[in-house]
């Protein structure tokens, strides 16, 4: 059953109202725009499995989002080898190039994109996506007209939930802290939003529940970018634009 819209909690008071700076939304990509968040959970376990590790999908997937050194020590815990890092990213991303072109936008992605630019908010990738990755994914998205800037994990030191994607995708965009928000479907872009300082909307396509999305900081829950789109002028989104 579809979910009904979701007001923010009684915490949710930040809506990037102050004065000063450009308004803007600040998107995660993977999740959030589109639907890769299982595709990502089945490469990186078969990758494990290749290389001797049988970690189940579902703890795979509950790490998805984070940079690929972080998820490793995440589901590999004591069992680690940095060393085997490189080759097991490499493993994933070989794996995940042969869903590349059965990639689809998740629905109303476009048309989220379209209706921030539309209403005067600087529209923001902030991805862990590397550069050829995020390439793809714009191309599967189909709105570069209303994009302004795109920023991945090679733009930045550390990858999420560290905060510096989103620094990044702030300084490049000229996008103030206090006057953004950040969407993205996993709590590590909620943790990510809330150490640079913007408030954070989540959406569950990702497959994260609402609860745990606002155990990370969400100050309001979504089902997908059609619904936000439908509920945009009473979303946080829509306050933010009043101001633009």
């Amino acid at each position: 059953m579809a979910e009904t819209s979701r007001r923010p909690n009684s915490a949710s008071t930040e809506d990037g109202s102050a004065d000063g700076g450009a308004p803007g939304i600040l998107f995660d990509v993977d999740g959030t725009l589109v639907d890769t968040t299982y595709v990502h959970a089945v490469c990186w376990a078969e990758a494990l499995r290749q290389n001797g590790h049988d970690v189940p999908m579902s703890t795979v997937h509950h790490h998805i989002g984070m940079s690929a050194d972080k998820l490793l020590g995440a589901v590999l815990g004591e069992d680690r080898n940095t060393d085997e890092d490189d080759l097991l990213d490499d493993a994933h991303k070989t794996l995940y190039k042969q869903y590349w072109g059965r990639l689809r936008p998740l629905p109303g992605a476009a048309d989220l994109l379209r209706r921030c630019a539309a209403a005067g908010l600087t529209v923001v990738l902030a991805s862990s996506a590397s550069s050829e990755e995020l390439t793809m994914l714009r191309s599967v998205i189909d709105a570069d007209d209303v994009i302004s800037v795109a920023t991945g994990k090679n733009d930045a030191d550390a990858g999420k939930p560290q905060p510096d994607i989103v620094q990044v995708a702030l300084q490049k965009s000229g996008v103030s802290a206090d006057r953004a928000v950040f969407v993205g479907d996993a709590t590590w872009d909620g943790v990510a939003a809330g150490r640079a300082g913007l408030p954070f909307v989540g959406v569950t396509c990702g497959g994260t529940s609402e609860e745990e999305l606002r155990s990370a900081g969400a100050v309001e829950v979504w089902r997908d970018p059609a619904q936000l789109v439908e509920q945009f002028d009473d979303a946080v989104l829509g306050r933010v634009a009043q101001r633009a």
